[in-house]
């Protein structure tokens, strides 16, 4: 979880519980009463927490499956390079060889 994602929740437990504890002391209302809005608001916080974790849990699976298309991208441009590469040795050495072939020619002679 990032760290901006860990506060946001931290200071929304907070406020609900700061909220509630203000709300009992000032309540006009009776217990009863005052125990139902206290479970209602606790009941919004619950959705709202679940809302965010639900949009972070996408956001990190959204990170995560583009993280993995640029890692299979990036092994796909390492295989491309590794068969040029492959390519460029093995025309190198042929001409090297071919260089020695006329050179063990010549001394043949």
């Amino acid at each position: 979880m990032s760290n901006n994602s860990g506060k946001a929740i931290l200071a929304l437990l907070t406020g609900a519980a700061i909220g509630a504890g203000v709300g009992i002391l000032f309540a006009p209302d009776k217990g009863s009463k005052t125990r139902v809005k206290i479970k209602d608001g606790y009941k919004d916080a619950e959705k709202d927490l679940r809302k965010k974790f639900d949009k972070l849990s996408e956001e990190v699976k959204a990170k995560v499956s583009a993280g993995k298309v640029d890692l299979e991208g990036s092994y796909e441009d390492l295989l491309s390079n590794m068969s040029y590469k492959t390519e460029d040795v093995i025309s190198f050495l042929e001409i090297k060889l071919s260089e020695l072939k006329d050179k063990n020619a010549k001394l043949q002679k």
